[in-house]
């Protein structure tokens, strides 16, 4: 430890005189004898590894290695740890005759030495707070995460600031479903604050009351208003595991989301209103609308499959007479056996010519649509049609509800419950509340339990 701080006479090797050391840990100065023995205790309760991370040292010098344009030489926050070094610019320069290179200052002839000082001073004591907190609450790391951490506290000080951030994070990932709903918060509370640079303790209990008042004052359902806050509670939360605001001004423990009604009104038709739909006469219709029912039924007897799913699969996904596909929100594998209707959808898109990872319905085109942004565009434009088209046949077929893609699923799921198919396959959950709650039920089930279930589509 003596060598790795750089104490005169000591070495990994040779025991130094322990009685004329004294070993500097934070601010206080330890006789040697008195620092191992705080060493043995750390040892005790603590694994060896965890201990070294506390030998990071900060220093601020004068980079005298190679002079700038105007004969100056950059001032460098320095670390250290196990004898290798990292360096971070300040962002100023000396004169070498303005630095005192042995106690590691500006001499006092330094122009702007008290502003120099103030600098140093703030930029050592954030690395070395952040090391104490980092190592009080036993949480493991290295320079460059220091690094990483205190760069990100920089860069992000408002709220605005922490949702370009996050929403930058979604983009480069390709996330880019997330990455909407993120915009889509931020957009809302522009509209409402007018600005978003504002720093995280200006939004208090108040502050959401306002904008809640606010959100139904537009007219937005219980549904809207509690997504926009869960969002936001995201990035405070966010906020918090990066350590950019403390616990103390964190709002959401007093005002709960949860208080919203987020159950949905039952969208779902009958499975009379299905055999309604599958024998309407399309044959002097544009092609568009065949298209569409297919899609639509495609997705009610296919478990519910929702429109993004349909336009992924691809050849591939279909064996012995089953599709098995990775759900695209949820990450999750989903297999179901293809019913006779589906298979006779498929069979009139199917190409003699197409390769295994060749996308099944015409929506997607591997050549064409590479990218995460150019699937999920195209993707948005071609539902779009869809569901206009689905309207169209929902009034050919005398259905009170505007028909969509998003009715399918519903009607799934409703159809096998009114059948008297075990709740425990179908939840009740898939009628008047999230998806994403439904799906775990879906995500559950054993094969033989679907396609058992599925007989009573019609």
């Amino acid at each position: 430890l003596l060598w790795e701080q750089g104490v005169e006479g000591s070495s990994p090797f040779t025991p130094t005189d322990y009685q004329a050391v004294t070993v500097s840990v934070a601010a206080f100065v330890l006789p040697l004898n008195d620092a191992l023995r705080l060493f043995q205790i750390l040892c005790v309760s603590r694994c060896v590894s965890n201990f070294t991370m506390l030998t990071i040292s900060v220093q601020v010098i004068c980079y005298n290695v190679r002079p700038l344009r105007d004969s100056s030489y950059p001032l460098m926050l320095r670390l250290t740890q196990h004898r290798k070094r990292k360096y971070i610019s300040l962002g100023i320069s000396v004169k070498e005759k303005d630095w005192d290179f042995k106690k590691n200052v500006p001499r006092k002839s330094c122009p702007d030495r008290e502003a120099i000082l103030k600098l140093i001073s703030d930029k050592v004591s954030a690395y070395n707070s952040l090391i104490m907190e980092l190592t009080a609450k036993q949480q493991e790391f290295t320079m460059s995460t220091l690094i990483q951490t205190l760069e990100n506290r920089k860069k992000v000080q408002t709220v605005g600031q922490m949702y370009d951030y996050i929403i930058n994070e979604l983009r480069k990932s390709d996330k880019l479903d997330n990455m909407e709903v993120y915009k889509y918060s931020r957009d809302s509370l522009i509209k409402f604050h007018k600005s978003l640079d504002i720093p995280f303790s200006d939004i208090n209990c108040q502050w959401l009351e306002r904008y809640e008042t606010w959100l139904h004052g537009f007219g937005c359902k219980d549904t809207t208003v509690s997504q926009l806050f869960r969002t936001l509670r995201s990035v405070f939360n966010r906020a918090l595991s990066m350590k950019l605001i403390k616990q103390d001004i964190y709002p959401f423990n007093d005002f709960k989301v949860s208080k919203f009604d987020v159950r949905t009104k039952k969208r779902a038709v009958s499975k009379e209103d299905v055999r309604k739909i599958m024998s309407l006469d399309l044959s002097g219709e544009r092609q568009y609308m065949q298209f569409a029912r297919d899609i639509f039924l495609f997705s009610y007897f296919g478990a519910g499959i929702n429109f993004s799913d349909i336009a992924l699969l691809r050849y591939c996904d279909i064996s012995d007479s089953r599709v098995r596909y990775i759900r695209k929100k949820t990450g999750k594998d989903i297999s179901f056996s293809l019913s006779d209707a589906g298979c006779e959808i498929i069979s009139r898109y199917s190409r003699p010519d197409a390769k295994q990872d060749d996308y099944i319905f015409p929506i997607l085109d591997r050549k064409k649509h590479r990218t995460e942004i150019q699937r999920k565009n195209r993707i948005h434009k071609v539902l779009r049609h869809v569901n206009t088209n689905l309207a169209e046949i929902g009034k050919m077929a005398g259905l009170e509800t505007h028909l969509t893609t998003y009715i399918a699923r519903h009607t799934f799921a409703t159809v096998l419950k009114r059948s008297g198919v075990n709740i425990a396959i179908i939840s009740e959950s898939m009628g008047h509340s999230d998806i994403a709650t439904t799906q775990i039920y879906l995500d559950s089930f054993e094969n033989s339990q679907i396609d058992e279930a599925m007989k009573n589509l019609l």
